[in-house]
């Protein structure tokens, strides 16, 4: 007897755990809160708007549930819990996406091998084997992070009067002729490139102590505490990309000043230099600012390169940096 094939709305609940048989309305009114509050929470979470739909679960109640007492304890306001559900849903949203991404690859090979059955079948296998351990990594993840995060604030307390703003280096890494490259490459090869690029650049700048802030497909971003440590990321950076013949050139800009930290990312004027100097690097070649030169130790060489004109910033006369 054919197997028989799970259907999308049997494999969503098989994620899930439960049926959808709740509408928003529903939802609010065993919550006891008011339409308009859960729709805003849904939006928060990245979802789109649905009206009479029986689009959520006994789990959604519960979800709001758990929010509100955040709120009705006072230990957030409303505004408060919308803005910490927003960074949750972006955070869950890119990891959803990276999981099925790489998981696909594996349904795949299962289907295609001898009475492999159907890719939907695999996928439901799949949910059902991984799911359990991954969920508990993602709780052992965060709190890693969180620690990490409470760690960094505590640091920083000690030295600023505004927890939200910091001194630190920003670097930018970017991969040289990226669009001329991707234009050879189908569709397979352009993304086993930005894997590879990606991940050799999260490994150096998370051993050399900095943290990758985002990724942009053929580029990252990227601090650190110290402008000896940026020297030595873009170092890596370019030792494990730009010289590796299998893989394209890159060019690092650097720059140093207080940042804003909002919502896991960075803003301020050492951000927007660093990715501007990254246009007037050579390839394989580290640039730096004025105030980041005056921060490396004299195990390091700057040169001055010819003023140019910098958008947003006027003329500038970036560094180049070697050790000696």
């Amino acid at each position: 007897m054919p197997e028989r094939r799970p259907s999308r709305d049997e494999l969503a609940e098989s994620i899930l755990g439960e049926h959808q048989e709740l509408s928003a309305l529903d939802v609010a009114s065993e919550a006891g809160v008011t339409v308009a509050q859960i729709r805003r929470l849904w939006r928060a979470l990245g979802f789109p708007e649905v009206d009479n739909e029986n689009a959520f679960t006994r789990g959604d109640v519960d979800a709001v549930l758990k929010i509100f007492s955040t709120v009705d304890s006072g230990t957030l306001d409303f505004d408060m819990a919308v803005a910490v559900t927003r960074a949750l849903g972006q955070t869950m949203s890119k990891l959803a996406d990276w999981e099925v991404a790489i998981l696909v690859n594996r349904v795949e090979q299962l289907a295609a091998a001898e009475d492999g059955g159907s890719r939907m079948s695999n996928a439901h296998r799949m949910v059902e084997e991984v799911n359990p351990a991954f969920e508990e990594l993602l709780i052992y993840a965060w709190r890693r992070h969180l620690s990490a995060a409470v760690s960094r604030m505590e640091a920083l307390g000690a030295n600023e009067e505004d927890l939200h703003t910091t001194h630190v280096s920003v670097g930018f890494a970017d991969i040289v002729s990226f669009t001329a490259l991707s234009n050879t490459l189908d569709d397979e090869g352009i993304g086993d490139l930005v894997e590879v690029f990606e991940a050799r650049c999260h490994d150096v700048v998370s051993t050399a102590g900095g943290r990758v802030i985002k990724s942009i497909g053929d580029a990252i971003l990227f601090v650190v505490p110290t402008a000896a440590a940026a020297i030595e990321i873009g170092e890596g950076i370019i030792r494990v990309i730009g010289r590796d013949p299998r893989m394209p050139d890159v060019r690092v800009g650097i720059s140093s000043g207080s940042v804003v930290t909002r919502m896991g990312d960075v803003f301020g004027p050492p951000v927007n230099m660093a990715a501007r100097l990254t246009a007037v690097a050579r390839r394989n070649r580290i640039i730096v600012d004025a105030p980041t030169a005056e921060l490396l130790p004299d195990i390091f060489i700057t040169r001055r390169l010819p003023a140019r004109p910098v958008r947003g910033f006027g003329i500038v006369e970036p560094l180049a940096v070697s050790r000696r």
